[in-house]
């Protein structure tokens, strides 16, 4: 595993220079990510105006692991570890674009474009920190530890919060049903019985209310 940012020792003879190319391509890196904003989600704000940005979905998901890692099945998680994963596990939309969740047809080839994504924007960074890059994003999408469990339940959590919230917005723009959305929600009981508990509400509530079709 690649040392963490804050853990890198630059060994005594270190370059002026060496330390000015790190710097180049962490910050050629945090100007590249700031595209992110302009990768528009299907999921509407809560007050339906427009739809939200992959940099404020990222946002909102570090937050939620803050306030809601108390309702997780494993008490022990590493929260810093997860922000992190939830933070970078949309950069490679950059390339790859959003693949909407109930796409069929986008699906197939998303692993393609995303990995190539992956290989072009992480590659930005210093090789320590290109390779820590990888190892998060390819544990998201493994869904392997229970950090990644915890950063997959909030990824499902959070657009089926704003749907509800925006009155099923995006729900009725594509037709979703209920059966839709508990095959792709259902990851959030691996690593919560509460806030599965609490989407399964939301998802009645949605129905009861016209929201989201049964």
């Amino acid at each position: 595993m690649g040392k963490k940012a804050d853990e890198i020792d630059f060994p005594k003879d270190s370059s002026e220079k060496e330390r000015s190319d790190r710097l180049k391509k962490q910050i050629e890196f945090i100007v590249e990510v700031d595209k992110l904003k302009h990768i528009m989600r299907q999921t509407y704000l809560a007050n339906g105006t427009r739809k939200e940005n992959d940099a404020e979905h990222s946002w909102h998901l570090a937050l939620m692991v803050f306030l809601l890692a108390e309702h997780t099945l494993e008490p022990k998680i590493d929260l810093l570890r997860t922000m992190k994963m939830v933070l970078i596990h949309d950069i490679v939309e950059i390339d790859a674009g959003d693949t909407y969740c109930y796409d069929e047809i986008a699906a197939l080839d998303k692993a393609e474009r995303e990995r190539k994504a992956a290989e072009r924007i992480f590659n930005l960074l210093p090789s320590d920190q290109a390779e820590e890059m990888w190892e998060l994003w390819e544990e998201f999408e493994e869904v392997r530890t229970p950090e990644a469990r915890f950063a997959a339940a909030l990824d499902r959590l959070q657009p089926l919060l704003l749907n509800y919230a925006s009155q099923g917005l995006s729900w009725h723009e594509h037709e979703v049903q209920r059966s839709q959305c508990l095959n792709r929600n259902n990851h959030i009981e691996n690593s919560s019985k509460v806030l599965w508990d609490y989407a399964l509400q939301i998802l009645d509530e949605a129905v009861k209310k016209g929201y989201l079709e049964d």
